[in-house]
């Protein structure tokens, strides 16, 4: 089954030195019939501004994957972390047993755009740890790029959950086939441009998602993604449990 999420049922908060669009209730907006998918939390689409950002702020048993679209953001840790990161890196938390973080904008003109994306671990009570990694942004063209799986890898960020996070740039009119277990789930997040999904099973079921669109997948384990309305289409998929 494919459940579209268009951009406008999105919850956005606008703080002028932060723009945020939530996919998942939590906080002071939580709403329990939209709390979660499989084990994710959170898929916060931010936008923070030149030298602002978030104080020092606890986290405990959650997985932190922060996807930097444009612009630069900078980390910084209890555990003694520093970081520095724009597209084509990833940073990944796990927070735990306990850790204390700050997040900001390094930059004095430019905003950053960061997708920030929250899972539950396979296991609490972990150690915390953190790290970052990089991935060739030429590699996304035309083909599904894990960024983020649970062994990690050369080009690829580890986690502490059986998930794995895929990066794609399709060109116009091009399509890429996703195959995974009856009983796994699929979260999409539409970057830019306009993707058509078709469940490979039943013909009949399809789906057009434009920029900023998500979509929630299950019992669906053959997907074809097609760059739809001309143009190249960016996305995000999520393989969960």
């Amino acid at each position: 089954m494919i459940r579209v999420y268009p951009k406008h049922t999105r919850i956005s908060h606008d703080h002028g030195w932060l723009q945020s669009n939530f996919s998942f209730s939590f906080g002071e907006d939580f709403d329990e019939n939209n709390s979660k998918f499989g084990p994710m939390r959170v898929c916060n689409d931010d936008v923070i501004a030149p030298r602002r950002g978030f104080g020092a702020h606890p986290h405990a048993d959650m997985e932190i994957v922060s996807v930097v679209l444009s612009g630069k953001l900078r980390h910084e840790d209890s555990m003694g972390n520093v970081a520095v990161t724009g597209f084509g890196e990833v940073q990944r938390m796990s927070a735990g047993t306990g850790v204390v973080h700050t997040e900001a904008n390094p930059s004095d003109d430019e905003p950053v755009n960061l997708l920030q994306l929250w899972f539950e671990p396979e296991e609490t009570g972990l150690t915390p740890s953190y790290e970052t990694s990089a991935f060739d942004p030429e590699a996304l063209i035309g083909d599904l790029v894990p960024i983020v799986t649970p062994d990690g890898g050369p080009n690829a960020a580890s986690i502490n959950q059986h998930l794995a996070i895929f990066l794609s740039r399709l060109p116009a009119g091009e399509t890429v086939e996703f195959l995974q277990g009856m009983d796994r789930r699929v979260f999409l997040f539409v970057i830019e441009g306009s993707l058509y999904v078709a469940n490979g099973g039943d013909p009949t079921e399809t789906a057009t998602l434009r920029a900023r669109d998500t979509a929630r997948i299950t019992e669906t384990p053959d997907l074809k993604f097609t760059a739809a309305g001309g143009e190249e289409a960016f996305f995000l998929l999520i393989d969960l449990p």
